[in-house]
């Protein structure tokens, strides 16, 4: 079968196309070749201004169109040129060459990967590819929603909800603080994410200049190899490396990105069990079909598509995270098939932000519910009271409370304010006591 949405093997290629086909322009087969064309044209650049080959105007012309106009045609010609060489990147050489001969500089070709081994052109494609897609695609995912976030926190700062610890009635607490919960979390692993280099390795066949140094043994190319990688493409070149990078930073971003979606699972964890509690509405959208059995269902399904592809994403992140970094000596191949797939865990990332923007905006409060099932739980004031009591020295107030409340029904207001007016404190404290409700014992939080 020809290859379509409906015959794809991967759902990233299949059901979900739409919602993440912009990475195919970083993490497709196109996107891999362009970046290695672009990796091998800024190398040729480089050389030119440190005054190792002039470049005419023509080549410099044809150079920068092909750089910036690569097209799927001409990936398609260096994929026919593979198939003769069986090699993914002197393919992307020869292609560049027949560029330089097309515009008349066919001269000055034999500087098209000059001294350079394929792990200069994948080690510094890939992580370019890599930083761009998450720049450009990521990072606005993952910002927009933790804006999203924050701003239903101030919606809702003031709404009070009965906190469950152990999965049981505990001090109340403010819904919007409870979405600020995650708002932090979110926040604070993102900025620990952006520190984070993106690195490079650059530096011929072991990884030490072997060729460049033995044809300009007088140029300091350690100095070229840096400012190359660190200054011209925008990322960190690694100093000491095998044939290959060692993907440590990559596999550290990996860790970083598995501890934000772990923070998304938490996430709609907690807002599916909100809504199966009733704390949530959901807007119902014309057509759709909650259950193909019951009629009334309007299930939280964007939180559960969410949780789904974030453990597949993550699950993709541990592995690419504890294999990159294991190379046989000064390399062994494995690194390459597992690289070429790591636009599929940022692909489930996406969908999984995308999913929970949808859920997010079908959410409709359900205040009477979160008021009356504080109503229901007058026992979580016990701790406000004995903590007054003790403020007064009065006797073993918390053993009074214990024994009124734990494992009992039916306290409620009544019940709580008979309590009070049997404790031997004067007519003030007890006014004092009756005046703390579960609606209003809800502490204090930073300013949000």
């Amino acid at each position: 079968m020809d290859l379509q949405s409906l015959t794809a093997i991967s759902p990233i290629d299949g059901r979900y196309r739409r919602q993440v086909e912009r990475l195919d322009g970083y993490f497709s087969e196109f996107g891999l070749i362009r970046y290695r064309v672009r990796i091998e044209v800024e190398y040729l650049f480089h050389l030119s201004e440190a005054g190792f080959v002039a470049l005419s105007e023509p080549a410099r012309a044809a150079l920068t169109g092909l750089m910036d106009g690569f097209t799927t045609a001409q990936a398609a010609k260096i994929k026919d040129i593979e198939k003769i060489t069986n090699h993914d990147i002197k393919a992307v050489e020869y292609f560049i060459k027949s560029v330089l001969d097309e515009a008349g500089a066919g001269a000055i070709k034999e500087w098209v990967h000059f001294g350079l081994t394929s792990q200069d052109i994948n080690n510094t494609a890939i992580p370019l590819s890599w930083k761009d897609g998450l720049t450009q695609e990521w990072q606005p995912a993952i910002s927009g929603l933790i804006a999203n976030l924050a701003g239903l926190a101030q919606a809702w700062k003031d709404i009070p909800m009965l906190a469950r610890t152990h999965g049981q009635p505990a001090s109340p607490t403010r819904l919007g603080k409870e979405f600020m919960v995650f708002v932090e979390r979110l926040r604070g692993q993102a900025e620990l994410f952006g520190q984070m280099p993106f690195g490079a390795k650059f530096g011929g066949a072991t990884g030490n200049f072997n060729a460049h140094h033995i044809a300009y043994p007088a140029t300091d190319w350690i100095a070229f190899g840096n400012s190359f990688v660190n200054e011209r493409l925008g990322l960190a070149r690694q100093q000491f490396t095998t044939q290959i990078e060692h993907y440590d930073g990559l596999a550290a971003q990996f860790d970083a990105l598995k501890r934000i979606n772990t923070t998304l699972i938490d996430l709609c964890r907690d807002i599916w069990t909100y809504i199966s509690m009733d704390y949530f509405k959901q807007k119902i959208k014309e057509g759709e079909i909650g259950s193909s059995a019951m009629p009334h269902k309007v299930n939280p399904i964007d939180f559960e598509n969410a949780e789904g592809n974030l453990g597949l994403a993550n699950a993709l992140f541990e592995h690419l995270s504890a294999k990159l970094p294991v190379s046989r000596l000064q390399r062994d191949l494995t690194d390459s098939t597992v690289l070429r797939n790591l636009g599929v865990p940022l692909a489930h990332s996406l969908l999984s932000i995308r999913s929970i923007e949808r859920g997010l905006e079908k959410l409709i409060l359900n205040p009477d519910v979160l008021h009356q099932d504080l109503e229901d739980n007058w026992a979580v004031v016990a701790e406000a009271v004995q903590t007054v009591l003790r403020r007064e020295q009065y006797p073993n107030p918390y053993e009074a409370l214990k024994a009124l409340t734990r494992g009992a029904s039916g306290i409620n207001r009544e019940s709580m304010h008979a309590f009070i007016d049997g404790l031997d404190v004067d007519a003030k404290l007890k006014a004092e006591l009756k005046k703390i409700t579960p609606q209003n014992y809800t502490g204090v939080v930073a300013d949000f």
